[in-house]
């Protein structure tokens, strides 16, 4: 039986149906190919692959390059869920024509469905008008954008007080009208959040934004505990994967070490 694949439209109708939204991140076939057979939603290729997966400081790193590889392999691997590809630094920034082509790639190469987009400026407004009327789903992000690192002076909640939350709210709702199809909101005090979510038609996906958004959205890596190098406030683990592949790892040397790997039964004769 041929499963049916979560499309933009299902994603927004969640909202109206009062259903959480559930998303996950993925970098690669076999990540990907789990979160879809345990129903995920959605599976972001995020940037926080550049420090998840290639080890960078922050997510500035990635290139448009790495973003396509790494959502082919998604692609393959996740049947159901919806793929959506995040726009790394300077890919949609600097200029409407390069935003359009670099958007197109994740659909016409990579095998995405949507892309997200970080920020809430006129620009940002208008490529997410574009790439909507091109037929490229967009997923907005505002709140905290660790694309905007250095400018906004390091990880610091957003939207704490009600200017800065009516100040996000605008640019959710040009956004809206620009054609996102949902926006994901980070690192906000949850009534900040809430606020937005009661105000907007699309679906809001928190990742350290509180109960009240639509969906939620975490890292896996954080979630399955495999990157250790720091784990945020929102992040709950439901496994310990570091320890599990280390133990492993080192059952596995002094097994080789000790002569008793490989054995008879796992050997050629």
């Amino acid at each position: 039986m041929k499963t049916e694949k979560i499309t933009v439209s299902a994603i927004k109708k969640h909202k109206a149906e009062k259903k959480k939204i559930t998303a996950l991140t993925a970098y690669d076939y076999s990540t990907a190919k789990i979160l879809d057979e345990a129903g995920i939603d959605i599976i972001l290729v995020g940037d926080s692959l550049a420090m998840v997966a290639l080890g960078y400081e922050t997510t500035h790193f990635v290139t448009v390059e790495d973003m396509i590889y790494h959502t082919k392999a998604v692609s393959r691997g996740a049947k159901r869920s919806l793929i959506v590809a995040d726009m790394p630094f300077m890919s949609y920034q600097a200029d409407l024509k390069d935003a359009l082509i670099n958007a197109g790639r994740f659909i016409k190469e990579a095998g995405a469905t949507a892309v997200k987009i970080e920020g809430g400026c006129d620009h940002i407004v208008e490529v997410t008008k574009r790439c909507s009327e091109s037929g490229i789903p967009v997923l907005s992000h505002l709140g905290f954008t660790p694309q905007l690192l250095y400018s906004i002076g390091g990880y610091h909640v957003q939207g704490k007080t009600p200017e800065a939350t009516e100040k996000i709210l605008k640019q959710a709702i040009e956004l809206e009208k620009a054609g996102a199809f949902g926006v994901v909101l980070e690192m906000m005090p949850e009534e900040s959040a809430k606020t937005i979510t009661e105000n907007l038609n699309i679906p809001t996906i928190g990742i350290g934004a509180g109960r009240y958004c639509s969906g939620q959205i975490l890292v896996t890596d954080d979630i399955i505990g495999k990157y250790s190098d720091f784990t945020p406030k929102f992040v709950r683990k439901y496994a310990d994967i570091h320890t599990i592949v280390k133990n492993a790892a080192i059952n596995y040397k002094n097994d080789v070490i000790e002569g008793s790997f490989p054995s008879e039964s796992e050997i050629f004769v």
